[in-house]
């Protein structure tokens, strides 16, 4: 009888430990699986992205956090009015947040404060009044991009250093999520 009960003690020690042994098995594959799901969305599908400047004004403020799809773009190339976040040309160590003016084959310019783009001005209800210095017409090649910030009087934008090449681009602005009062799908036109 002795024999039979140390035998139940001995499965009931090793159902613990297996049980043990599972549970941070478990905790373990939960955690990697945690990992690659954060690497995968960062890397490959958003990004978070913070705005520091004014040259997006009003649209985007400086200390604004972005989340930026790389996917959206997958499926077809950034279209006029689109707020796109690239490598900047000149330098692409560094990030640039901006909006699509021109896509390739599209003639830009800016005369007596407005855009016009293949010879036709372009409504942007969300610029505040400004003055803009005339510039252009440049014909945007193809597979690039001429981009402006919304605050025109103030922005680093390919009225200065050129285009942006496809390749550049990282993806589009979707959400504004900080600050908090100023949570919103970020749009275009």
């Amino acid at each position: 009888m002795e024999s039979l009960e140390s035998q139940k003690e001995e499965i009931r020690g090793a159902a613990k430990k297996t049980a043990a042994k599972s549970t941070w098995r478990e905790l373990a594959e939960s955690i990697l699986i945690a990992l690659v799901l954060a690497f995968v969305i960062r890397f490959f599908l958003f990004q978070p992205f913070y705005i520091p400047s004014a040259s997006m004004e009003p649209t985007l403020r400086p200390l604004d956090r972005i989340i930026v799809s790389k996917i959206n773009y997958w499926f077809h190339p950034p279209a006029h009015s689109d707020i796109i976040v690239f490598k900047f040309p000149v330098d692409p160590s560094r990030d640039f947040v901006k909006r699509v003016i021109g896509v390739g084959g599209d003639t830009v310019e800016v005369r007596n404060n407005q855009l016009i783009r293949n010879g036709e001005v372009v409504a942007e209800p969300y610029l505040a009044p400004l003055q803009m210095k005339n510039f252009g017409p440049v014909k945007v090649p193809e597979g690039q991009y001429f981009v402006m910030g919304d605050n025109r009087n103030f922005s680093d934008d390919s009225r200065y250093w050129g285009f942006v090449p496809d390749e550049n681009v990282i993806g589009k602005a979707v959400l504004l999520y900080w600050p908090i009062d100023r949570i919103q799908v970020v749009k275009g036109v």
